[in-house]
């Protein structure tokens, strides 16, 4: 698989991120099993198979198993950790943590110090090499948090810092703070969730379908040299599963359309879908959410797939449901 400079950091990773949402066993399961040791070691085969070396965390996945079982095949696996890049995530707080408390987020310094201590434990690791914030936090105060990452940085805990989910007037306020740029933001891209595109030709339009959120942020990271990951890339399955009768219209369409260039190419539908975002000139960075070994390998044809301007539009016409003004 071809590898991709992040920009403003050292680390050579591939095209496609490998998301670990999906390990661990069940959200809501005691504890993992040997059954999820054994999936665990299939997926980094699988990963060293494809040529994927980076990896995606949250400190909230499988409520930190996923991090856990992480942790304990790579403790088998020791020379494996200087070939490969561990990114995690922290800042959400679910409800009841503690008892009687909200679900919410938390960017105070003592929260995300704590979180990075939990996740490097968990992980068995020494460093991330990057850590983002996962959700906006409304109570967040940016001298504070760069504080704690200068603190998280001189002490070898994180190398490189990024945020998920944040738009360009929140990146541009987080970065008036920092000493280092921000080098990610991860957001939800896909055929299905494509304000990024819609909101470039919606200017000038009436209704514009998003008029806001989506305003500047491609831009502005393209500037800034801010690597965009796109969480749930494939739409969580909705243009490649075998059955598209029961789709909504624009979707079945898209759906059609998928599977007819994938014959066309012979390569499978994942390929199709995560093609469309890595067409696009910002470099965009697929974060798969399966830990399936065959599905792994279906999505990795993506990397040998350039689409023409002609079928980029077609695929985003079809989602779109509408022709382009």
């Amino acid at each position: 698989m071809k590898k991709i400079r992040i920009p403003n950091t050292d680390i050579d990773a591939s095209r496609l991120a490998l998301g670990c949402m999906g390990l661990g066993g069940g959200w809501n399961d005691p504890d993992y099993t040997d059954v999820h040791v054994k999936q665990m070691r299939a997926f980094l085969d699988t990963a060293e198979e494809i040529g994927a070396n980076f990896f995606d965390h949250a400190d909230i996945y499988t409520k930190g198993k996923a991090e856990r079982v992480f942790g304990q095949v790579m403790k088998e696996r020791p020379s494996l950790r200087d070939k490969i890049f561990l990114q995690s995530k922290c800042g959400i707080l679910f409800a009841d943590d503690p008892q009687g408390s909200p679900h919410r987020f938390d960017f105070s310094a003592d929260h995300i110090r704590k979180s990075v201590d939990g996740i490097l434990g968990r992980l068995c690791a020494d460093h991330l090499d990057i850590l983002l914030l996962h959700r906006p936090d409304i109570l967040w105060e940016g001298e504070e948090i760069a504080g704690v990452f200068r603190e998280l940085k001189k002490a070898g805990k994180v190398r490189y810092f990024g945020v998920s989910n944040q738009n360009r007037f929140q990146m541009e306020y987080l970065q008036n703070f920092l000493d280092d740029p921000l080098t990610v933001n991860q957001l939800e891209m896909n055929l299905l969730h494509q304000g990024f595109a819609e909101v470039g030709i919606s200017f000038n339009q009436y209704p514009a379908v998003y008029p806001n959120g989506w305003e500047g942020v491609i831009e502005y990271c393209r500037l800034k040299g801010v690597l965009l990951q796109a969480w749930s890339p494939l739409a969580r399955g909705a243009l490649t599963g075998a059955d598209s009768g029961k789709l909504y219209r624009n979707v079945r369409k898209t759906a059609i359309l998928v599977k007819k260039m994938a014959k066309e190419k012979g390569v499978s539908s994942e390929a199709i879908v995560l093609a469309w975002l890595l067409r696009h000139p910002a470099g965009i960075q697929p974060v798969l959410g399966t830990t399936r070994s065959e599905r792994l390998k279906a999505c990795a044809q993506a990397d040998g797939i350039e689409l023409s301007r002609e079928e980029w539009y077609a695929l985003f016409v079809a989602a779109r449901g509408v022709d382009v003004p």
